[in-house]
């Protein structure tokens, strides 16, 4: 969301830098475990040794697991509801304009530049290409975020005007009933593939409509609206909340990594999905502390201008972290050239600073908005 210098929220820009970090940092990590050509966490994934295993594991799910239900938090935070006087037409535009066309064009892309450098053929570029209105390419499995997005953007014009009316216990209704859908992942996984009305002709089980990332955007509206907690309660609960849920992401992952062998991606991180109990304590948690942070101080250039910058850092980030990942591991995940515990936040970082760097580049031509929407 745009914001003039004297309106915005200081702990917004520092969630937001933050958030953008910790993406790389997930997508670092896949390469320790993935087992597809990409490196990166397909179908199917394999860990070589021990350190791999833990470093993983510590990284991806205790570190940084909650990057993507933190984007969904910030934004309901800042949209909803939304401004007296905005009709849905002006909110769509506003969103859309912003989004919709640095996504299609990365679409395109991710879709064509691989061939350059022999990650993809020339046939599947082709494929790549044709399945653009009805997905992401296969060189940029990150894009996947943008559809859920841009769903809660969709969505929020209809619960806003809700919200504004919505009593706190009227909301914290909603939120039990999102946090026993967060559940279901483990449900099926352990008890019932099918609940709740579930069956081959009906996707749509009885907490549907509860579930998902609305549920996360009206948690962000109740912070804002209806928490009064001081600094000292956020912090101390936050962190409660951070610590429970990413040691038991962690442990999750560990659990199930046995090295040596191949595992089904979705075994491996069976819960690692972002609506389950544990991602939800750790973004509940992370939000709540970066909460703390005032607006009595401006937040140095550098952050405000990174977060203006993420979303076309997040946009391009694949190109270069697959470069950082082959320099940092060499020819083996198992004995990187640089050691696991190192490589994954090097690969994050260096991955972070160009995309930053090129990012602002961009950002200095005229109609950049267009390119990466800053």
């Amino acid at each position: 969301m745009e914001m003039k210098t004297q309106d915005r929220l200081v702990f917004a820009d520092y969630l937001r830098v933050v958030a953008c970090f910790l993406v790389m940092l997930v997508h670092a990590s896949e390469n320790f475990y993935g087992a597809d050509s990409s490196g990166m966490a397909g179908n199917v994934s394999m860990l070589a040794n021990e350190a791999n295993r833990f470093w993983a594991a510590f990284y991806d799910g205790g570190l940084a697991r909650a990057c993507v239900p933190l984007f969904m938090v910030l934004s309901a935070f800042l949209l909803v509801p939304m401004k007296a006087g905005t009709t849905m037409t002006g909110f769509y535009k506003r969103r859309f304009t912003r989004i919709l066309p640095p996504f299609v064009l990365f679409l395109v892309l991710y879709s064509v530049l691989p061939v350059l450098w022999g990650a993809i053929s020339p046939v599947q570029s082709l494929a790549d290409l044709r399945n653009i209105p009805f997905n992401f390419p296969s060189m940029a499995g990150h894009l996947w975020f943008m559809y859920p997005l841009i769903s809660l953007y969709l969505i929020i014009p209809v619960v806003s005007p809700w919200l504004e009316k919505a009593t706190a216990k009227e909301e914290r209704i909603f939120i039990g009933l999102f946090i026993v859908s967060c559940f279901i992942p483990w449900i099926h996984r352990f008890i019932s593939p099918e609940l709740w009305g579930e069956c081959f002709w009906n996707r749509f089980s009885m907490l549907w409509y509860c579930s998902g990332y609305l549920g996360y955007l009206v948690v962000a509206h109740y912070i804002r609206f209806h928490l009064g907690w001081d600094n000292r309660k956020r912090l101390s609960i936050g962190a409660a909340c951070f610590l429970v849920g990413a040691a038991f992401t962690t442990w999750s992952f560990w659990k199930e990594g046995v090295p040596g062998q191949l595992i089904e991606t979705p075994i491996l991180e069976w819960s690692w999905e972002f609506c389950t109990p544990n991602v939800l304590l750790q973004t509940v948690g992370i939000f709540l502390m970066f909460t703390c942070i005032g607006n009595s101080r401006p937040a140095p250039r550098i952050i405000t201008e990174i977060s203006r910058l993420s979303f076309g850092m997040y946009l391009m980030h694949m190109f270069y972290l697959a470069a950082f990942a082959k320099l940092y591991i060499g020819g083996s995940a198992a004995e990187p050239l640089v050691p696991v515990y190192l490589a994954i936040p090097m690969i994050a970082a260096s991955t972070f600073i160009c995309s930053a760097l090129t990012a602002k580049l961009i950002s200095l031509i005229p109609g950049s908005k267009w390119i990466i929407g800053a």
